[in-house]
């Protein structure tokens, strides 16, 4: 086991980020935590708020941290921002931050679907982030989540705003397969990919242990509710997605659901030794509504 000394935390205002921050921060790590926004500070953390990451501020605060956890990543473009600006050159200017300060780890979390075979913008993206960690040198752990879920992750906002007006717009068929992990469950995996050696320069899928349709996901999410559920054509909610930019998917929001991308958990659960969750489990308790 690796003895942890300072830990950087990119992209700290986030959901995923939030729930590390804190888990670390219960486990007495100490923490140097960058957002553009301003964020709440754990115990044994040091606050960063930074616009642009400039190196000048940066890296003498940094310096010689064991480890980098970056987390900094956009789902959905516009035409001021757009993927390959902030998931890949934002990613080059961490990585070469990284060296300058002689961290010695860096963990990324990319997506589930990510390959060299992918025609989605979205994971084109996060492959590229990919290959420039990979060949930087430096240890890494690179994380391809299915939906991360907990009180205020992206999708569990989203359908508690739809179950407050009444109605859940499900896109197409809904048979479409995901495979949620719960925030719990990622930040500890994370935390043993710091501390533990064998996790060096692996890829892992991170997704839960069940495999479950959107529809069913969206029932036990809605149980009780008495909340309307109706399935929308697809087409119009491409059309949605493409005339929208107030829409509540994006266009790669909607071919990562429909993608059917499946990830291998059988092979996380044994090399990482825990016991999971069930995400549907949670659902039925109502624990996540």
């Amino acid at each position: 086991m690796n003895k942890c000394r300072k830990i950087v935390v990119t992209g700290a205002s986030g959901f995923i980020s939030t729930n590390l921050r804190k888990y670390l921060s219960e486990q007495n790590i100490e923490l140097i935590s960058i957002s553009r926004k301003n964020f709440k500070q754990f115990k044994n953390e040091s606050k960063i708020v930074s616009k642009n990451y400039d190196e000048k501020n940066l890296l003498k605060k940094i310096k010689d941290s064991y480890a980098l956890i970056h987390l900094v990543g956009i789902g959905k473009q516009s035409v001021d921002i757009d993927y390959g600006l902030v998931n890949t050159q934002f990613t080059n200017h961490i990585v070469n931050l990284s060296k300058k300060a002689k961290i010695k780890k860096i963990i990324y979390l990319s997506g589930l679907g990510v390959s060299a075979t992918t025609s989605l913008g979205y994971f084109i993206s996060k492959y590229h982030s990919e290959k420039i960690i990979i060949n930087s040198g430096i240890n890494y752990t690179i994380f391809r989540p299915s939906y991360i879920v907990g009180k205020d992750d992206l999708l569990t906002k989203h359908l508690h705003k739809q179950i407050k007006n009444g109605l859940i717009k499900i896109p197409g068929s809904g048979n479409y397969m995901i495979q949620p992990i719960h925030v719990n469950d990622v930040v500890k995996i994370i935390f043993k990919s710091i501390t533990e050696v064998k996790f060096k320069n692996k890829i892992f899928d991170l997704v839960g242990s069940d495999n479950v349709t959107f529809e069913e996901y969206v029932k036990l999410f809605s149980k009780g509710t008495n909340t309307i559920i109706k399935k929308i054509n697809l087409e119009d909610s491409y059309y949605d997605a493409i005339t929208n930019p107030k829409s509540d998917f994006g266009v790669d929001d909607l071919n990562i659901l429909i993608g059917n991308f499946k990830g291998n958990h059988n092979k996380l659960k044994k090399f990482t030794g825990m016991k999971f969750e069930s995400v549907v489990k949670l659902l039925e308790s109502g624990r996540l509504l």
